[in-house]
Parts: C-alpha cells; sequence; structure tokens
C-alpha cells in the first residue's frame, strides 16, 4: 500500500473532549470518527487492526473446535421473552417495531438466539458437544458513552455459546474457552489478569473476567500481589478487623439530632458515633417491592453484591417521597429497628454489632444503643460492601490493592437458565430428557484495540504490538524526489511485500520529520529509511517500540526485517 493512497487523516493537535489516552490517539491518529454519541467509524487504519484481531480470535476459535455462525442483529421479541431478558434489559436495550407493530430489537448479545437453533436442531447427546460462534456487531443504548471506543452504544464482539449433555462437559468447554482467551490476548500483546466477576443479567454459576489494568477502565479491581487472588469489586472479599463493642442500654434510646443528615454530620455531633458503630440504612427497590439495606457507616454499597445476594434483576434506591410513606422520615434519620413487613438485608460486616447508633424513622432523631440481633429483624445476611486498599486479602495474610481497570472479555457457566426457559432439551443415553448446559463467552474486539493503545504509547503516539500493527514496516525514502532513494525504496517495498511482510510505502513528497512523525503516531512497528546512506549500500531500521535505530545493509534490509518480526512475535 501506498502512503498517498491510503486515508489517513491525522491531526496535529489532540481533540479537546478526548479524555482516554486511546480515544485521543485513535482520533488523532484517523482511526476512527465520531459520527454521534456512543458511535463511531472505523476508518482503514482502524480496520486493519481489527481485522487481524479478528483473525487470532478466529484461529484460536476454531482451534478449540468453534463452528463460525452470523446471526440476525435484528431480533424479534418472542425470544427474548421467552428467556425472560426483554425486561430485564430495560432501557439497555435498543427496541422498534415494524411496520405490522411487532417488537423488535438490536441484539446486545446472543444467547436467546443461538438457543433457539439448538432447541429446533439438537435432539440427541449424539450431537453434543457443540461449540458454536460469531463475530458481529452488537448494540447497547448507553446512558453515557464515553472514553471513545471502550464505552459505545455498537460495538464488535466475538461471542461463543458451548452446549453439553452433562456438568463435566461445561467445565471441559469452559476451561477450553479460558485457555483460548488467555492465548488470543498474548498474540494481541496485552498484559491482562483474570478476576473473579459477577455473571449479573446473564445469569449462571461462576464467571471470570478478563482485565487491562488502566486508569481508562470503569471496572473496579482488587489483588493481592503476595498469592495471586483478583476479583472485580462486585464479587471480591475481604478481611477487615473485628471490633469488639462495649454493652449498650437494655433497649434503644432516642435523642435528637437537629440538622444531621449524613454519617459524617452524627461523627461530629455531639452524643454521635464514630462511623464504624453507626448502621446505615438505605432503602432500595427490588423487582418493584421496597427493602431496607444495612451498611456500616464507613462501608459503601456494591449493588451488584445487592442484586446477586437477593436475586432481585431490577433495582434501584428509592426515591425521597417512596423512602417518606415507608418509613416516615427522610434520608439521614432512617432506621431498621422495630420495622417489620419489609426485606431487610444487612451486610456481613454488621453481624454481631450492638451499642450501635442508626435513625429513628423521626426527622431529626436518632437511637443509640441498638444491638443488631436483639433490636433488628434482619432477613438475610449477605456480603454487600465495597472491598477497599489496604483491607486484608481473604486468602493469605497479604492486604488487597484496588485499581482501575478495563474489560476485555468475560466467559459464563449458564447452566441451564437459557434452555430451560426456552425448552432446549436433548435425550441421553437412556433416553432422558434433558436441558442442554450452556456456557457463554464474550471478547470485545474494539476494547482490544483500544487497551493496546492504553498499555502502549508515548509522547508521540501508538506503539502497536506488531501483531495487530496496520502495517508491520513502513519504508520511508527521505526524499522522494531523489530518484536513487526512491526506486530504492519501491525496490525494497516489493522485495517486502513479496515476503508476506505488511508493508506501507510513504511516498508522500514530504519533509522527512514529517514522515517520521506520522509514522510514530499512527504507530507502525519498524521503519526503514533510506535517505543518504544509501551511497554506502546501506538504510536505517528503526524500531518504534525501543525508539532505537541501526544500519543495515539494503541487500539484508529484508532479512533483517523478517528476524525484527520474527522475535517480536515469538516474545508476544
Amino acid at each position: 500500500m501506498h502512503w498517498s493512497k491510503l486515508y489517513i487523516p491525522t491531526l496535529r493537535e489532540n481533540p479537546a473532549n478526548a479524555e482516554a489516552v486511546s480515544h485521543r490517539l485513535l482520533l488523532r491518529a484517523g482511526y476512527i470518527r465520531q459520527l454521534t454519541s456512543g458511535i463511531y467509524s472505523y476508518l482503514p487504519l482502524a480496520q486493519r487492526v481489527l481485522l487481524k484481531i479478528t483473525e487470532i480470535v478466529r484461529t484460536e476459535m476454531n482451534r478449540i473446535g468453534g463452528q463460525e455462525f452470523l446471526l440476525p442483529a435484528l431480533n424479534p421479541a418472542e425470544v427474548w421473552k421467552e428467556s425472560g431478558r426483554w425486561e430485564v434489559m430495560g432501557e439497555n436495550m435498543f427496541r422498534l417495531k415494524d411496520r405490522k407493530g411487532a417488537d423488535l430489537c438490536l441484539g446486545m448479545t446472543h444467547e436467546e438466539i443461538f438457543t433457539a437453533i439448538a432447541r429446533d436442531e439438537i435432539r440427541s447427546y449424539k450431537q453434543l458437544p457443540q461449540i458454536w460462534y460469531q463475530i458481529q456487531t452488537k448494540f447497547r443504548d448507553e446512558a453515557r458513552p464515553k472514553s471513545g471506543v471502550l464505552r459505545v452504544r455498537e460495538f464488535i464482539m466475538k461471542d461463543s455459546y458451548s452446549f453439553n449433555i452433562d456438568w463435566e462437559g461445561l467445565d471441559a468447554a469452559f476451561e477450553a474457552h479460558r485457555e483460548a482467551y488467555c492465548r488470543i490476548y498474548k498474540r494481541c500483546g496485552l498484559e491482562f489478569a483474570i478476576v473473579e466477576a459477577s455473571s449479573g443479567a446473564m445469569g449462571g454459576s461462576k464467571s471470570s473476567e478478563f482485565m487491562v489494568y488502566s486508569d481508562a477502565g470503569e471496572d473496579w479491581i482488587a489483588s493481592c500481589p503476595d498469592c495471586g487472588y483478583a476479583a472485580n469489586v462486585e464479587k471480591a472479599t475481604s478481611r477487615i478487623p473485628k471490633i469488639e463493642d462495649e454493652e449498650g442500654p437494655n433497649s434503644p434510646e432516642e435523642f435528637p439530632t437537629p440538622g444531621v443528615r449524613t454519617i459524617e454530620d452524627l461523627t461530629k455531633f455531639p452524643g454521635g458515633a464514630p462511623a464504624q458503630s453507626q448502621i446505615k440504612t438505605l432503602v432500595y427497590v427490588l423487582d418493584g417491592k421496597p427493602a431496607l439495606v444495612l451498611m456500616r457507616g464507613d462501608h459503601q454499597l456494591n449493588d451488584t453484591k445487592l442484586a446477586d445476594a437477593t436475586g432481585a434483576v431490577n433495582i434501584r434506591p428509592g426515591h425521597a417521597e417512596e423512602i417518606k410513606d415507608l418509613l416516615g422520615a427522610l434520608p439521614g434519620s432512617l432506621g431498621a429497628v422495630g420495622v417489620e413487613n419489609i426485606l431487610i438485608v444487612a451486610d456481613n460486616a454488621l453481624r454481631g454489632r450492638k451499642n450501635m447508633t442508626t435513625g429513628a424513622n423521626r426527622d431529626d432523631f436518632h437511637l443509640r444503643g441498638v444491638d443488631i440481633d436483639r433490636d433488628i429483624a434482619v432477613k438475610k445476611w449477605a456480603e454487600l460492601r465495597n472491598v477497599a486498599s489496604g483491607e486484608g486479602c481473604p486468602e493469605c495474610d497479604s492486604t488487597l490493592r484496588v485499581d482501575k481497570a478495563i474489560e476485555i472479555g468475560h466467559i459464563f457457566k449458564l447452566g441451564t437458565k437459557y434452555s430451560e426457559s426456552m425448552g432446549a432439551k436433548v435425550l441421553t443415553a437412556e433416553g432422558k430428557e434433558v436441558p442442554i448446559i450452556m456456557g457463554s463467552y464474550g471478547i470485545g474486539v474494539g476494547r482490544i484495540m483500544a487497551s493496546a493503545i492504553e498499555l502502549y504509547n508515548d509522547s508521540d503516539g501508538i506503539i502497536w504490538p506488531a501483531s495487530i500493527a496496520p502495517f508491520e514496516v513502513v519504508v520511508t525514502p527521505a526524499n522522494f524526489s531523489d530518484v536513487a532513494q526512491r526506486e530504492a525504496a519501491e525496490k525494497l517495498y516489493n522485495e517486502l511485500k513479496e515476503s508476506g511482510i505488511d508493508v506501507l510505502l510513504d511516498d508522500r513528497d514530504e519533509r522527512p520529520g514529517v514522515k517520521f512523525k506520522d509514522a510514530d503516531l499512527i504507530g507502525i512497528s519498524y521503519r526503514v529509511t533510506v535517505g543518504k546512506k544509501l551511497k554506502d549500500g546501506k538504510v536505517e531500521l528503526f524500531t518504534r517500540k525501543t525508539k532505537q535505530s541501526r544500519d543495515v545493509l539494503l541487500a539484508d534490509a529484508v532479512s533483517e526485517v523478517k528476524a525484527e518480526l520474527s522475535a517480536a512475535l515469538t516474545n508476544i
């Protein structure tokens, strides 16, 4: 490919509205352009990167016996209603009606469609196991698209599904995908971690996320540097010191707290209490029914943990008017003492606590001397709090750290969630009809691209891993008007291309500095400069990652480039 014929609309200045490094560089280097909020056009350089990523994904999926499909992005509502997710997905789903008034949606994922195919086509255990996958555009109506292609409303995803007759088969398929994902990310040059995760709306018994640590991420990961424990904060647990409370009164005592509205306010109020001795009472609506959620005053609730603990599909904080009608007071004075006929869920950190302080369900009043077991009818205990950096690791004596990360893949053991609800059953060898046991496995293709940039960049631009760079090598004649340089560059370009190397010829009549800056910005792994040293039969080989240059004989340039690429790809 000749640079003069390739559409690469680079920008000299950083876009003002781009915060994430990957967003900024993808725009500056001419890879993407925004059409509207959360929707991007992928320009030729980006498409080359995406095709290289998808080919790696495709190769590794085929390696574990995957069979590639391509399913409709436009889905009828009926299949989503069968699984129960038509309502579950709520406003995240794009919905529409056709001219006849039938409900349709744009697919966010394809569990339902693949399950429907399996239900209609697979009759016997002899047809199992199966691994089916696709690389497809998906749609999610994100409330707050941000960070370029990391959080969007239209995205490219590889989703695969395993179908087995027994749980041992699911275990094997899950492990096969886990190993395939590790190979995929390593071949794409990413540094990643595998962490425990919540299954969320996907459902299932077990799930793992593949994460790239980055400040651009929206997930928080708790990890232990000593034993290797790692989990999304939606799933993570930790050790915290046990608190020995002093004995309190025989029953709660009410006291006035005018103007006290927050946990911090009460810590400063005369006769108040430290945050760790307060009960924070939150009103939530779980699947349309009110519930009280109790946390230690200095702890934060994780909504996903609450959903997992209660099995609620739709959760939200209660509105002020709902809270007032339910408890007779506004937030800041709420408590669970004496409350009946409402689900009360409490975090495990409150187990056995006594002599605590909480709201009295009267505005501007609190209760002291509250004994959890004696005074509050807790109906469910669960791990509800967010873990924090510095807390004890749950698996060793070390401490946890909590860092931001980008999710690049997620694998689920779905079990029979979809096969039972949608009637996907097969006959066993004994003639018994049983539901198919399923797994679901996703990879964000665009997120791999963005994550690579978040990991590998400098002040000059992108530093692509050689395996996914849009071009592996750029041949740059320093002076394209010089006939000898131009002819030598074109000859070398053709030889590299014939050797199977993905090469770009910078045939623009520009100053060398402009060419070098553009090549660095778009992230080409190697640059061969044909310049004044040509008279000595030499060219300059520059490595983007290390910024090191060395002179090589023009006659040896092809073999030198091949050796560099081979070493780079071997080390990935």
